[in-house]
């Protein structure tokens, strides 16, 4: 009776975890992107709509009404969850959609929220949180603003055109051949709401122009929708400030201003290349180290579905901001609802106005949509698998991205866990180890002059990984004196600008269910009196827990001490040893806050106040940033202080974790020509504590253990076959593990 009880739990444990599986790969087309058939239809369905008088994009002209964006609006929370939970059906999926309405008395932005895909047939106005409006001055810039901003450049260019080609050594903005002259445009667009004002900088237009200011600075106001009404409100040039290009021009011809005269550009200055110089020690005629699968793929992709060694999600690639990873599971039981990236910004300094101005919030340029083709063996290895990504943003069909994101297994050369028993007679007991494999997800954003290289990795262990890694040029502008208290000097002419990255997440964990718990853990120390030796005193350190019942007490702040244990549980849910089960965050970050609180720009970036802050879920706050803040972060549509400010009880309840992660970069000549990615990698972990009854990754087959054997010879224990082969090693496993004198 007993072991057909025993049959009976294994054989309910075996069908729930099958049936879990089932439904999450049910659930994954949920958050799948849109697809290039929805995007037609959600297109073709609008255009339909005669009063909405849509037109082409791409159309010079800025009176229009067009659609800027479109990309997936995610079903609510409960609606995923009966299908996730119990195989319902599916929510209909639905299209968000931004349209910018250029061509009537007054413009404004609209979105809508269109269904059911992929035969749309219904659209509703989508609002924010409060019923805040977007103001039309915070859209995104689009091709057709930079047509027209290019037209207005060549003006400035042609009144300047003696100084700009002295001071270059023949350089110029037209009929220019391989000497031309180039732009980089900054933001935000002014100093306060409804602005729409640019400072942009001229640079030469060779490979990295990014680091080849030429000293011309130029304020735009072009915030009317006729192209014929911008002016240019400002010029900097020679460290001087000018009310027009001719007050500069005549005192330039005058003798009035110092002529800036850069050093001759000849084709073999490659400071800002990839090719090659110097000496280098590395054997040109052999290939480094490679990846191989020796017996092909461990992992299972089926679209936007992933399992490995136990882990399963969907993922996603917001169009507006980037990587996203929806019901994560360990063993068929969730960890998390949804771990995705929100923000990344770069706030500057500097001593010119572009560089003073300079404050990058990258989703108001649609950072999902920067993720471009992948290098196999650069950017991923070359067994990886590989997946096109399909954007719709200031366009009238859906473009596609070529192998944009990759998912491949990895060795990281490091053991999980091991572990030497020595005898301490020159031999040993034991021996035992596994290797560290982690399956890596991975797309690269790369904005502007930045290359981010977004990562989650998935450890055998039930730890999850999530990182960014930074690559590409730094912002540079033109190097003063002055500059040096923002930055360093990094070339003739160039000063790389002092910035500070921040990234934001949202991680709605589900540690056992939804109804979770948050506390802190620190130390303190105890002094008592010796048990054992009563005229001595023990001192030492003691766990010291905070129980956080409500949203402000879990918003830290930068510059407060911040507690080491970030620590989620369930209070109804216990392991084995009576602990409740429960993950923690543990940052890897060196971040700051960026501007004193409240001070204009800080508003639209409230986020940025807190390394960590908890809420309670909501639909309603599904963000903690929007593709509009770029351009009004003075009176941002998204403000995450309102997220808080209400004080929810967190007891018991769906809780959300918004990270902030990030460092400071003081640029440093060894960033020409690019910034390197080892010591620029930032991020945080998802950790199980007390989840499970012991290392989830002792189910692994691919431990080794190794004793001696009663002949001397070591006895060497596998669960999975030893690879032996030409692409590995032709040499077989030896361990000897004994240790003498000699």
């Amino acid at each position: 009776m007993r072991l057909l009880y025993l049959l009976q739990l294994v054989c309910l444990a075996g069908c729930s975890t099958s049936r879990s599986r089932e439904w999450a790969h049910h659930g994954a087309p949920m958050f799948a992107d849109l697809t290039v058939r929805e995007m037609k239809a959600v297109r073709d369905y609008l255009h339909s709509i005669p009063e909405m008088e849509l037109t082409s994009a791409r159309s010079k002209t800025l009176k229009k009404n067009s659609i800027l964006l479109m990309e997936l609006h995610l079903p609510k929370k409960y609606e995923a969850l009966r299908a996730l939970d119990r195989g319902q059906a599916k929510p209909p999926r639905q299209a968000r959609v931004i349209v910018q309405f250029g061509n009537q008395t007054k413009p404004n932005i609209t979105e809508y929220i269109v269904s059911p895909l992929p035969s749309p047939k219904s659209h509703t106005v989508k609002t924010f949180k409060g019923e805040k409006p977007v103001q039309f001055d915070s859209r995104p810039i689009t091709a057709a603003e930079y047509d027209n901003i290019v037209d207005i450049l060549v003006m400035i260019s042609a009144k300047a055109h003696k100084l700009l080609f002295e001071t270059t050594g023949g350089f110029s903005f037209t009929n220019c051949s391989d000497r031309c002259l180039t732009f980089s445009d900054i933001a935000p667009r002014g100093l306060g709401s409804g602005e729409r004002r640019t400072w942009i900088m001229l640079q030469k237009f060779v490979e990295g122009y990014f680091i080849h200011p030429i000293g011309f600075e130029v304020l735009i106001n072009h915030q009317d929708l006729d192209p014929e009404k911008w002016t240019v409100e400002k010029v900097w040039y020679s460290s001087r400030y000018f009310d027009s290009v001719e007050e500069l021009v005549e005192k330039y011809e005058s003798g009035e201003v110092e002529k800036v005269k850069l050093p001759d550009h000849s084709d073999d200055d490659f400071f800002s290349t990839y090719i090659p110089r110097g000496h280098s020690n590395t054997p040109t005629n052999i290939h480094g180290p490679k990846l191989v699968e020796p017996q092909g793929p461990r992992y299972y992709v089926d679209h936007n579905f992933v399992e490995y060694a136990g882990w399963s999600f969907a993922y996603r690639v917001r169009s507006s901001a980037g990587l996203q990873v929806f019901d994560l599971r360990f063993n068929g039981e969730r960890i998390a609802y949804e771990i995705s990236l929100q923000e990344a910004i770069a706030f500057y300094a500097g001593d010119t106005p572009a560089a003073m101005q300079t404050k990058y919030i990258d989703a108001g340029w649609a950072m999902g949509t920067s993720t471009y083709e992948l290098a196999a063996g650069i950017d991923c290895p070359e067994i990886a698998t590989f997946a096109d990504l399909y954007h719709y943003f200031d366009t009238d069909k859906p473009v596609r991205y070529r192998n944009a994101l990759c998912i491949f297994e990895m060795t990281t050369a490091m053991p999980l866990r091991r572990h030497f028993n020595s005898d301490f007679q020159g031999g040993y007991n034991f021996f035992a180890g596994l290797e560290n494999t982690v399956l890596v997800m991975r797309t690269i954003s790369t904005v502007y002059n930045y290359d981010y290289i977004w990562d989650f990795l998935f450890y055998q262990n039930g730890v999850v990984e999530v990182k960014v890694s930074a690559s590409g040029y730094i912002h540079a502008t033109f190097f003063t004196p002055n500059g040096l208290h923002y930055g360093t000097k990094v070339y003739n002419y160039v000063l790389g600008n002092l910035h500070t990255h921040l990234i934001h997440y949202k991680v709605d964990l589900d540690i056992a269910g939804r109804e979770n718990s948050f506390e802190t853990i620190d130390l303190k120390f105890v002094n008592f009196t010796n048990p054992w030796s009563p005229k001595d005193f023990v001192v030492q350190s003691k766990l010291h827990r905070t129980e956080h019942k409500t949203e402000r007490s879990a918003a830290f702040r930068f510059g407060k001490n911040f507690p080491r244990y970030l620590h989620f549980y369930n209070p109804s849910e216990k392991n084995k040893w009576g602990h409740q089960k429960g993950y923690r965050i543990q940052f890897n970050s060196h971040a700051h806050s960026v501007l004193p609180r409240g001070w204009r720009e800080e508003n639209g970036i409230s986020w940025s106040r807190y390394p960590l802050a908890v809420t309670r879920h909501k639909d309603s706050e599904s963000t903690s940033s929007s593709i509009y803040t770029q351009n009004d972060p003075w009176e941002p549509v998204v403000s995450f202080e309102d997220y808080i400010r209400n004080n929810e009880d967190i007891v018991n309840q769906d809780l959300v974790a918004w990270v902030t992660v990030g460092f400071l970069h003081v640029p440093h000549s060894e960033d020409i020509p690019n910034t390197a990615t080892p010591g620029n990698s930032v991020g945080f972990f998802l950790r199980p504590f007390n989840f499970f009854d012991e290392d989830p990754s002792v189910a692994s087959k691919s431990t080794v253990i190794v004793r001696p054997g009663k002949d001397g010879k070591p006895k060497v224990q596998r669960w999975t076959p030893e690879v032996i082969g030409h692409c590995v090693t032709d040499k077989p496993f030896f361990y000897n593990g004994t240790y003498a004198g000699v």
